[in-house]
């Protein structure tokens, strides 16, 4: 945005009484002058609405209670650009952007840019997006003693998330690697594809699951029969799978984490009274203050999820590798809105009650590794019936009803409500679906079946014609019979 200049319009006209005198300093004394609510007490003129009420101007006082060195002086309600005694600028603070008088002429700001930018982030921060109706920022700012939840808490998590890959390496390195030596993980023997230029090149680039029609082109190009082809990629296949070593670091890491997040989470909501009412959720909403142990609770969970969504190109991938990463994103997204609107008590529930399964899913993983299978067996059918009771009753019967219709009783439905319990709605859609791959798990145990991921990838095993050749002429090795047990032939 611009200011007018003469009869040129750039912009909104200058207002009366702005008051001068202040700078805004960035840098060594750099201004930065930006155009931002230049109009807001025009537009509230012309429609009769508060300048408070605006967009423009609660969003900067959003971000002035959030964390930001923000001044609102009355001449930011009298209208502040174009006014050459007392012109306006921004400074960046802790947690956003507020608007500072200057006292220099100002024509046009430098960066366009940047006042398309603070205008976005304000309308971001409009209180009628976060809070219900005839409450404002204001009403969150710290006093007498009494801390509350602010959008600039969460910078910490980012570096905390870089934190966590790096426990997680040592863990892995020098607590999961000799626990697995100690539970007896072995790895299989997994016989390796011959190498072979033009398989190589269509299984890199165009299908690692070729049709018969390309394994018939491919045994014409390759020189190789057809059936040569069907055990190339099912051995290549094989190689790219995580080695069981890997899982199990993998899950014990992720079990570590759970188990001591579900502790310290039942720790800081037990002795609250909305742990057993519920209603005492929303008692005093918005001003709810934040306690210390809510505030790392929250930290913790969000680095940790984070990470997770940081290192999830590298971890095991499964067959519900997208719906882990619209699971990360929801949680991440949920866990910060929360926060943001101060939704911290019903919060720091839903964490409790996703952590009180998860690590049982691990623990059995672990075993399952390791060969204990009845051990696994077991834990199984204890994570299946806490899954259901906590997923597929208590956060929709419960706390999803807690979330939507108990804060009806108190304020008006607005934005920030629709939005969180969207992504509850998102989230619970997913625990259906992982409740329907558990629920088919479970059905293979009781007829007897080995009990296995669902969403895992299985080994894949050469076909019965191999077997009985095997059985003819010996054990195989890379597809050539071995000439005695200390010595292979070599292609």
């Amino acid at each position: 945005m611009h200011v007018r200049e003469g009869n040129q319009s750039r912009g909104f006209l200058p207002a009366p009484g702005a008051e001068p005198g202040l700078r805004s300093r960035c840098g060594r004394g750099a201004r930065l002058f930006l155009g931002l609510a230049a109009g807001a007490e025009q537009v509230g003129s012309r429609t009769g609405a508060p300048v408070n009420d605006h967009p423009l101007t609660s969003g900067l006082q959003g971000a002035k209670s959030l964390g930001a060195r923000a001044e609102l002086r009355p001449g930011f309600h009298r209208g502040l650009a174009g006014s050459r005694g007392g012109n306006w600028g921004a400074r960046w603070g802790r947690g956003g952007i507020g608007l500072l008088l200057g006292d220099a002429p100002l024509t046009s700001p430098p960066f366009p840019s940047l006042s398309m930018f603070q205008t976005l982030y304000s309308y971001f921060w409009w209180e009628r997006l976060w809070l219900p109706a005839n409450l404002t920022w204001a009403d969150l700012e710290d006093r007498d003693g009494r801390v509350y939840a602010k959008a600039s808490d969460l910078y910490i998590t980012l570096p905390l998330a870089f934190l966590f890959l790096v426990v997680r390496h040592l863990f892995e390195t020098y607590v999961a690697t000799p626990l697995a030596g100690l539970l007896n993980v072995k790895e299989k023997v997994r016989l390796k594809a011959t190498p072979n230029v033009v398989l190589e090149r269509f299984y890199a680039a165009t299908s690692k699951h070729p049709k018969q029609a390309d394994v018939e082109m491919l045994s014409k190009k390759s020189g190789c029969t057809v059936r040569q082809v069907e055990r190339w990629f099912r051995r290549r296949r094989n190689q790219d799978r995580p080695s069981l070593l890997k899982k199990f670091r993998e899950a014990s890491w992720r079990f570590t984490f759970y188990l001591i997040a579900f502790i310290a989470g039942m720790a800081v909501i037990v002795d609250k009274p909305w742990f057993y009412d519920l209603r005492e959720v929303w008692k005093g909403y918005p001003i709810q203050s934040v306690l210390p142990s809510q505030y790392w609770y929250y930290m913790i969970e969000l680095s940790f999820y984070w990470s997770l969504l940081f290192s999830i190109a590298s971890d095991v991938k499964r067959k519900d590798f997208k719906e882990q990463i619209i699971h990360h994103v929801a949680t991440i997204i949920l866990i910060s809105f929360s926060w943001f609107a101060n939704y911290v008590r019903a919060g720091t529930l839903i964490m409790a009650l996703h952590d009180s399964s998860d690590y049982l899913l691990e623990s059995a993983k672990m075993f399952n590794y390791a060969g204990w299978r009845n051990t696994c067996n077991n834990i199984f059918i204890v994570f299946a019936a806490v899954f259901i009771i906590t997923r597929l009753v208590i956060l929709p019967f419960w706390i999803m009803h807690c979330t939507m219709v108990y804060p009806l009783e108190l304020y008006p439905a607005f934005f920030g409500y629709y939005f969180f319990n969207f992504m509850m709605v998102v989230l619970q859609s997913l625990h259906i679906f992982w409740a329907y791959l558990i629920i088919r798990m479970a059905q293979k145990f009781i007829t007897g079946k080995v009990v296995e991921d669902e969403r895992s990838d299985r080994e894949e095993t050469d076909n019965t014609e191999e077997e009985e050749e095997v059985t003819k002429n010996g054990p195989l090795s890379n597809g050539h019979p071995v000439l005695n047990n200390n010595h292979r032939k070599t292609d």
